[in-house]
């Protein structure tokens, strides 16, 4: 059987970058498809040398799991050990789906002249076989981690975080909110929101105390010159709830929160927070709620280890 080395590379190539794509879909890191391309380039050459057999070291398994470092770190620049290590094994499950789709298709269309050398699937099968096979998997990886995450226990639900904001901070207990798709109606900056007696140590308590004049447009009979510095920062947020219709919540533009996840803590600087005048929860466990796009979000930005808020 005549077996093209670049129909090897260009098959390889395209599994490649449809499991990256996944993963980094899954993950919810920024897609550079540049740096995509490049990866699963290097993983298609691995495999063309692994098919030719030119050293036999290239079929060794460390030689393998190196070649899954240095595709995840090109393709997702990681920033921290614990960010690749997470990335390469949704890289490697991601994998195993995709594997599992594309022999599952090659086995009900049953193709001639297929062989498995050096670790390589080759044959006279169409690219297209292979490319259904990655977006099934795409699809069936994509519902299992949906299923995954609304199942999460309630320690995985409660974070600490930190609020900042004219160098002031102080810290609260959110719950994640997975129906939160609270947003600034112009900007679209993401919200969370935050009892108002946890916020006094942030906001002046003129601004606080008034806050339904001030959504009423009453606010130059209340803010003072000492206030007026957070007018800036002022938002006002509509939202739609249980047994309240159209209705407007204050808010503002918060320097930064810092979230703790796990042993890191992550930074989101592009955010809103929302004041919340009664309570969420009657034993005070949780006192803010936070969506989860905000923490998907998250790691999007700049991070740093071993911090304490």
């Amino acid at each position: 059987m005549t077996v093209y080395l670049d129909v090897v590379l260009i098959e390889n190539l395209c599994m490649n970058y449809i499991i990256l794509f996944a993963t980094a879909y899954i993950v919810k890191i920024k897609i550079n498809h540049l740096r995509l391309i490049i990866s699963s380039l290097i993983g298609a050459l691995y495999s063309v040398l692994m098919y030719l057999n030119v050293l036999p070291i290239y079929s060794n398994i460390f030689m393998k799991i190196i070649l899954s470092i240095v595709m995840i770190y090109i393709a997702y620049n990681g920033k921290s050990f614990k960010n690749i290590a997470k990335q390469i094994v949704i890289f490697y499950l991601t994998s195993f789906v995709f594997g599992g789709c594309a022999f599952a298709l090659l086995y009900f269309i049953k193709p001639q002249n297929i062989l498995m050398k050096d670790g390589v699937f080759v044959g006279t099968y169409p690219l297209k076989v292979a490319l259904l096979g990655g977006i099934i998997g795409f699809i069936i990886t994509h519902i299992a981690f949906k299923i995954v995450k609304s199942r999460m226990s309630k320690k995985d639900i409660i974070y600490e975080i930190q609020i900042a904001i004219n160098n002031k901070k102080v810290n609260v207990k959110a719950m994640l909110d997975t129906g939160n798709m609270l947003r600034d109606p112009i900007t679209k900056t993401p919200v969370i929101v935050v009892e108002k007696e946890k916020l006094y140590e942030l906001l002046p308590n003129k601004i606080l105390d008034n806050i339904n004049k001030i959504i009423g447009g009453d606010e130059e009979n209340i803010i003072s010159l000492n206030e007026q510095n957070y007018m800036s920062r002022l938002k006002i947020i509509p939202f739609n709830s249980i047994g309240k219709q159209n209705g407007l919540m204050l808010g503002f533009k918060a320097d930064e929160i810092k979230i703790v996840m796990d042993d890191e803590i992550e930074t989101v600087k592009n955010i809103i927070v929302g004041v919340f005048d009664k309570k969420f929860s009657k034993n005070n466990s949780y006192s803010a709620l936070i969506g989860l796009d905000i923490l998907e979000g998250s790691e999007k930005n700049e991070h740093t280890t071993n911090l304490k808020v």
